[in-house]
């Protein structure tokens, strides 16, 4: 048996012919993708073959194949969420809004069905702020969910309109999700056509390859300048891919940032990133990363998620699962942050 190491003492451990030697543990994952086929309409092809999207499709709206493929990984609890670009680039408020309900009202039946295993994040209508705040209280309130996930800006009357949610219409949003008490997700989708022309001639280019990361990371920021934080401290945000970038870049903005004078937070921006955020693992399963992210955020503040089935559910369980990490950090980043984060309660008996 061989050990790759990864850097800040993180190493994984190998057969002789080089596979993972997994080592079982218990897991929540929190960024895990559903959608009856009903509304697969409104799932975005991110470049792949129709053949493939088609699958994705059915594993989207299969919850048996989830159960058991969830059995076979160890995940106790698979906190569901609407796929991508889901209601964010629909133009008109109210069919974003009727939309919101009726996802909101099918994942609420899933979860009902089976209260042990899963969990829900709401569909929210960003178009319109005030509805997606009564939405989000809805949801709560009513169907127990953990919180919200948001693929990235909103459309608004125009494919080619970006609504971001620094803008000064949000605040009522914002305050509601800062008295409900529960974690906003931030999830990736494209730039607006006419803000890829860097991209032109080079399609691979964009989706999960690198346009997602860039698209949501600047997002995140536009949040962290704008003062959010400070208006509204008890604000909880979560980025996947271990922190679209941000880990790795925030250090920089926040020195080239202390040259200006037009940005005023009473915090620095390092500050609210490691206060106010948390970053999870979801379709980056890479382990000097990961390493990164904890020297950056601390183990707090770092939870697995595989991004099913955008991903494969077993590349993110095998690459976790042989990480040689102290069996503390290995059981916070897990599951007990997602535990605590999003009240889910104590763990399953074996």
């Amino acid at each position: 048996m061989t050990t790759v190491t990864g850097s800040n003492s993180l190493s994984q451990t190998t057969t002789e012919d080089g596979n993972p030697q997994r080592t079982r543990i218990r897991k929540i994952a929190i960024e895990e993708h559903f959608a009856p086929r009903a509304f697969s309409h409104l799932i975005t092809n991110p470049g792949w073959p129709r053949a493939t999207f088609e699958l994705v499709l059915d594993q989207l709206a299969d919850i048996d194949r989830r159960l058991a493929l969830m059995d076979a990984a160890d995940v106790e609890v698979s906190v569901l969420s609407f796929g991508a670009a889901g209601l964010q680039d629909l133009l008109e408020p109210r069919a974003a809004s009727d939309l919101a309900r009726e996802i909101n009202d099918a994942l609420a039946k899933i979860v009902a069905e089976h209260p042990e295993r899963f969990a829900g994040f709401a569909t929210l209508p960003m178009q319109d702020p005030n509805a997606a705040a009564a939405e989000l209280r809805r949801t709560v309130e009513e169907h127990g969910f953990r919180g919200a996930l948001v693929n990235g800006f909103s459309n608004l009357g125009s494919s080619d309109v970006a609504r971001y949610y620094d803008l000064d219409e949000y605040e009522p949003f914002w305050a509601t999700v800062e008295e409900l008490q529960v974690p906003f997700y931030l999830h990736p989708r494209n730039p607006l056509s006419s803000q890829c022309q860097i991209y032109e001639g080079r399609p691979e280019l964009l989706g999960p390859t690198w346009a997602f990361a860039v698209e949501t990371g600047t997002h995140a920021l536009r949040l962290i300048t704008s003062g959010l934080f400070d208006r509204h401290p008890g604000v909880t945000v979560v980025l996947g891919h271990l922190g679209e970038f941000l880990p790795f870049a925030i250090h920089r903005l926040e020195q080239r940032m202390s040259r200006r004078d037009d940005v005023e937070m009473t915090r620095l921006p390092t500050e609210v990133f490691t206060q106010n955020f948390y970053v999870t693992t979801s379709g980056n399963y890479h382990t000097p990363s990961l390493a990164a992210c904890i020297e950056v955020m601390g183990v707090d503040r770092i939870m697995f998620a595989a991004d099913y089935p955008f991903e494969d559910l077993s590349d993110g369980i095998s690459w976790f699962d042989n990480l040689e990490l102290d069996p503390k950090t290995k059981a916070l980043i897990g599951a007990e942050n997602a535990r605590r984060l999003f009240a889910l309660g104590a763990a399953r008996a074996d």
